[in-house]
């Protein structure tokens, strides 16, 4: 029996999502750097609670998948998003967040910007305040690259630093099986990595017509052999045991792999539900990473659930 919600809660669920492409361009002026990314949100989700709180109070407790690993204090991405949207729109309010993991922690699969996107939408909620969506992503975008496509989900291509956000001519619905592994990556490291190895030269990458011609054709076999993503290399000198992950997944017969964003996390498509199960089952069987989740795309943002 599941406990109910108290009256003055509100319950968001938000996805995490998958690069099925990342060109990465060379730093900018600012450090960082341009790319050019396809995000797809998958049936992989964390929940936040928001209740009431006094004015100025923001506090959060975290259970789940990898709990320990996330900060509690001010540099949370939930509190901080809740503090900002506050500071925006609701001066005399506050909020008592409560997150429950399941998307991994430094996986590569935007699992702190989930949560920012998840507090705005459930303080908004919380607090009747009544925003466009367009004022919620201009605060995402102010508080991370990823938080933006964490609110609105779906298919779309990302650009600047992966903020500025268009939907994609997709179709279908593709199914996925991620293998975890047991420690995280580092974002950072892993581009300062991507730019020891030469990086690119191009100034304003691009993503391939051969990937975007197959998401609107909703074809999952093109679309496999399509998946692509700059930062992959460096990922894999610094975690050489994902080149064996990788090749198994594609042995078992997946139609393509990718490390997702700065990884670890590596992305396997499947022709089918069954060929997932048949995939998952086999990477489990493998012992080669710490655990293994089948999951759908395209799915929706943030919501609000009850």
């Amino acid at each position: 029996m599941v406990a109910a919600l108290p009256p003055t809660g509100v319950r968001v669920r938000v996805p995490a999502k998958i690069n099925l492409a990342l060109k990465v361009g060379p730093p900018r002026e600012d450090g960082f750097h341009p790319l050019a990314t396809v995000f797809h949100a998958v049936s992989l989700y964390d929940e936040l609670i928001a209740e009431p709180a006094p004015a100025g109070e923001f506090t959060v407790e975290v259970t789940g998948d990898d709990a320990e690993l996330v900060p509690t204090d001010d540099t949370n991405l939930a509190v901080r998003a809740a503090r900002r949207l506050a500071e925006a729109y609701a001066p005399a309010e506050g909020a008592r967040l409560s997150i429950k993991k399941t998307i991994p922690v430094a996986g590569g699969l935007a699992g702190g910007s989930a949560n920012g996107a998840a507090a705005l939408v459930a303080c908004a909620e919380l607090w009747a305040l009544d925003l466009e969506q367009e004022e919620l992503l201009a605060l995402a975008a102010e508080l991370g690259s990823d938080v933006p496509f964490a609110l609105v989900g779906g298919t779309a291509i990302g650009s600047g630093r992966g903020e500025r956000l268009v939907p994609a001519l997709a179709r279908g619905c593709y199914h996925w099986v991620l293998a975890f592994s047991d420690e995280g990556l580092s974002t950072p490291k892993v581009y300062g990595r991507y730019d020891d190895l030469g990086g690119l030269t191009a100034p304003q990458p691009t993503v391939s017509d051969e990937l975007m011609n197959a998401l609107r054709a909703g074809d999952a076999a093109a679309l496999g052999a399509a998946l692509d993503n700059d930062l992959q290399p460096a990922a894999l000198t610094l975690r050489p045991r994902l080149r064996r992950v990788i090749d198994t997944g594609l042995d078992l017969g997946a139609l393509g792999a990718v490390v997702s964003g700065s990884g670890p996390t590596v992305a396997f498509l499947a022709g089918s539900e069954s060929a997932a199960i048949e995939l998952s089952v086999g990477l489990s069987s493998e012992g080669i990473c710490r655990t293994v989740r089948r999951a759908v795309g395209p799915v929706h943002g943030a919501r609000v659930v009850t």
